[in-house]
């Protein structure tokens, strides 16, 4: 059985629809396919089954999507003010959704880990863009942040599908359950942020810049959880994520050294660079998105840590401005948002401030020249 196909057997109508309307996963496509041929034969078994879930999944999105925009848009304007407002579904290890309600906002903890954690990380990320940013929730209309956990038996991987968070439990052999790792939480439900605002399509340098914000705010939620500076935080994403002990590896991604995260006999390498001149042109994971956005993530670290202090503050609020900005579009690629990061700083603290000057050589010392 194939483990993937190539951009010749899918129309470019269909790719479209891929790229447009994606199921947002914290797993690179690659490393699930480096399982599939390097794992036991169970792995390698449900490997290749998840691979061809996420692909049956991607169709029923984009099928659903216009139905869905209409819902979600009477749900926000009901909720129009400020509030928290959190939903947890358990699909009892069924690939089923939603599954069933276990936790409504405000309810105490359940004794379920998966679940409570499930509830607290959606709530530390809605913290982070209220009381930073102003947001109100992901469509910054106030819309119920929705998360299902024990999808799937056995399930490695977590997703953002357009409407709600999922989460698998994992396999206890290489993965812990995917609600572990705030920044995994966080990192999908940004997605949500960048499909409400930017609307980037996943794909190409798009993609990889769509997957490298999500990671962004997703080390930033977790360091405004820790109160950790730039300088303190570990810049991982997926910490806490594999078995301890079954894998050579600390985290599915480094912002700090990319490239470095993890380099095992059944899950290969991470092959993230983090300069330029290592992009990596390739057809598969939808031109690289996963790989590639190790340039723009590492852009981002070295823009905070030149900055200083908490990296929520100033760098964060300067990405943040960039992802809003009118002039970013579906298709930008690196360049576009490095300009407009250099022009939201100059906007926010001055054409001649330091946070201006630290943008800029960040984005020069990955090979991209604003």
């Amino acid at each position: 059985m194939a483990l993937s196909r190539g951009l010749s057997d899918i129309s470019l109508s269909k790719l479209a629809g891929m790229a447009r309307l994606p199921i947002c996963c914290v797993l690179p496509p690659r490393l699930l396919q480096f399982l599939a041929l390097r794992g036991t034969d169970p792995q390698r078994k449900r490997a290749i089954f998840l691979l061809d879930l996420m692909q049956s999944m991607r169709l029923t999105r984009a099928a659903r999507a216009r139905r869905r925009v209409r819902r979600l848009r009477r749900i926000s304007a009901a909720l129009g003010m400020v509030t928290k407002n959190r939903t947890i579904y358990d699909a009892k290890n069924e690939f089923r959704l939603p599954g069933e309600i276990v936790i409504r906002e405000g309810d105490g903890p359940t004794g379920d880990r998966e679940a409570d954690e499930a509830y607290d990380f959606l709530g530390a990320t809605w913290d982070l863009y209220h009381e930073q940013y102003g947001r109100n929730s992901l469509d910054d209309r106030g819309m119920t942040l929705r998360a299902t956990v024990h999808f799937g038996a056995e399930y490695d991987n977590a997703f953002w599908d357009g409407s709600r968070m999922v989460f698998g439990d994992g396999d206890n052999e290489l993965f812990e359950p995917f609600t572990r790792s705030i920044d995994v939480v966080a990192h999908e439900l940004t997605h949500g942020v960048i499909e409400h605002d930017a609307g980037l399509i996943y794909f190409g340098q798009a993609g990889a810049l769509n997957e490298s914000i999500a990671d962004v705010f997703g080390s930033l939620v977790k360091q405004y959880r820790n109160n950790e500076t730039a300088a303190a935080a570990d810049w991982l994403i997926g910490e806490g994520l594999f078995v301890p002990g079954a894998v050579n590896g600390v985290a599915l991604r480094s912002l700090k050294d990319p490239g470095s995260a993890y380099n095992d006999p059944v899950l290969g390498d991470d092959d993230q660079p983090s300069h330029m001149s290592d992009y990596k042109r390739t057809l598969s994971d939808n031109g690289g998105v996963h790989t590639n956005s190790g340039i723009p993530n590492h852009a981002f670290y070295l823009a905070a840590t030149a900055i200083g202090g908490y990296a929520w503050e100033r760098a964060g609020l300067i990405w943040y401005e960039a992802l809003r900005d009118r002039a970013l579009r579906p298709t930008s690629g690196f360049l576009r948002f490095a300009r407009l990061t250099v022009l939201a700083a100059a906007r926010l603290y001055g054409p001649a401030s330091m946070e201006r000057d630290a943008v800029r050589s960040a984005w020069n010392d990955v090979g991209i020249a604003v």
